[in-house]
């Protein structure tokens, strides 16, 4: 995958008010609350503008050259924002907030789908706009639908893989405690154990969800309030403090973004790496690499077995304020399509959203670690879906980052979780 773009961290604070008549406001057609015309320009054709966080793998620029190719009249701009998914997320915003009809198509991380079709600043999918999900994993379609409508077309999907070096791990470890016992083995090589992206940033959250999720426990309950007063929150958080306080995740590790940890065991400095799918094509394949032969790829691990990856991944959604939607609406099914999602996969080592793909036998060829993604898949956990989540993605890695550090004992940092989550109103 690109530099991961889904990783959103603190929106501004004008994000984060968002207003109970707002969270209503996202159900259909009409002018949605604090949105625009979601029945305007349906019949338009033309030139439109797609936009995405950072191309690093190169996957979009030839699939637009692509399009614009077969398109003379309907053809595609590319707007490529940074490989900082805040300030993805920001940009977006601003732009919606400015009602800005020159942002037609935009990428739009799975967490954003509910605070986004809440303002009603993504065009519902359906009736005239209606787009086909039928063969698409349900993880994926479920992330980009909000109070029972579709809102953005599922584009990529994600989930999170432990890599290990398996020149000094035969056998990869199946749980927390097994891989923690296996740092000796890392000490022994003069390396860092385990790293994950544990900075202050929203990758922060994917990783304390996971820890949470993993043993057991849930940031939100199914009524979207937090639970993080449990038990199996306490050890799922108390496992990344006490391997940081160990040593078994190494002193730079609480520094690690995605591109940082990638590089990190990429050299040869680390034993096990929690990270995307998007970390294979690099480490197979660039001329740096010191692992690419000694690459093991397994599902992360948990309490008993297979841990509760985030899902991650990106769709794509129609601004309610573009004046071409049905341009818009061909565009979405082309970036789609078989053939473009098996280009992801290949060109950027990026999840397919169609299940069919992870059995067919030529790609798997290619890409062995499919199965293992679709385990990975199947077992995740969505970050918490809710419309006030740049405030809990805000509290989630605030306290979590005090409690890795040791600044704050882990029930002390969960209280607080839990109590800045309820201040934010996703506990009423």
């Amino acid at each position: 995958m690109k530099t991961p773009k889904f990783l959103l961290p603190v929106a501004t604070a004008g994000v984060l008010a968002l207003t109970l008549s707002a969270c209503g406001g996202g159900g259909g057609g009409g002018t949605t609350a604090g949105g625009g015309d979601a029945e305007a320009g349906l019949d338009g054709r033309g030139p439109i503008t797609y936009v995405q966080g950072k191309d690093n793998s190169n996957v979009v620029r030839p699939l637009i050259a692509k399009w614009n190719a077969a398109h003379p009249n309907e053809k595609v701009t590319f707007k490529e924002q940074t490989d900082q998914a805040d300030q993805q997320h920001d940009d977006l915003v601003q732009h919606f907030q400015a009602k800005d009809a020159g942002y037609d198509v935009v990428d739009v991380d799975v967490v954003w789908t509910a605070e986004f079709a809440a303002k009603g600043w993504l065009q519902p999918l359906k009736d005239k706009m209606a787009f086909d999900t039928s063969a698409m994993l349900k993880p994926t379609v479920d992330s980009g639908t909000y109070k029972g409508t579709l809102y953005a077309a599922p584009q990529t999907s994600d989930g999170a893989l432990l890599y290990y070096r398996k020149d000094l791990v035969p056998t990869p470890p199946k749980t927390w405690d097994e891989m923690m016992s296996m740092c000796s083995i890392a000490k022994q090589n003069n390396i860092g154990c385990y790293g994950g992206q544990l900075s202050k940033y929203e990758g922060l959250t994917v990783n304390a969800s996971e820890a949470i999720n993993s043993a057991g426990g849930s940031v939100l309950d199914k009524d979207g309030k937090p639970s993080l007063n449990t038990a199996e929150a306490k050890a799922g958080l108390e496992n990344l403090a006490k391997a940081y306080a160990d040593g078994n995740i190494p002193k730079e590790g609480i520094t690690f973004q995605e591109e940082l940890s990638r590089q990190a065991f990429q050299s040869g400095k680390l034993l096990f790496l929690r990270n995307w799918p998007y970390v294979y094509n690099l480490a197979t394949t660039e001329g740096s690499s010191a692992v690419k032969d000694k690459l093991g790829i397994a599902p992360i691990p948990g309490k008993d077995g297979p841990g509760a990856s985030s899902l991650g991944g990106h769709n794509l959604a129609v601004s309610v304020y573009s004046k071409n939607k049905a341009t818009a609406l061909d565009f979405l099914k082309f970036m789609t399509s078989e053939e473009t999602e098996k280009f992801y996969a290949t060109q950027g080592s990026l999840a397919p959203v169609l299940g069919s793909l992870y059995t067919d036998a030529a790609l798997v060829k290619k890409l062995p670690y499919l199965p293992v993604l679709k385990t990975s898949i199947e077992n995740a956990v969505p970050r918490p879906v809710t419309p006030f989540y740049p405030a809990v993605t805000k509290a989630i890695q605030e306290n979590a980052y005090s409690a890795i550090k040791g600044e704050k004992p882990v029930d002390t940092a969960l209280s607080d979780m839990q109590k800045s989550i309820e201040s934010a109103g996703a506990g009423s």
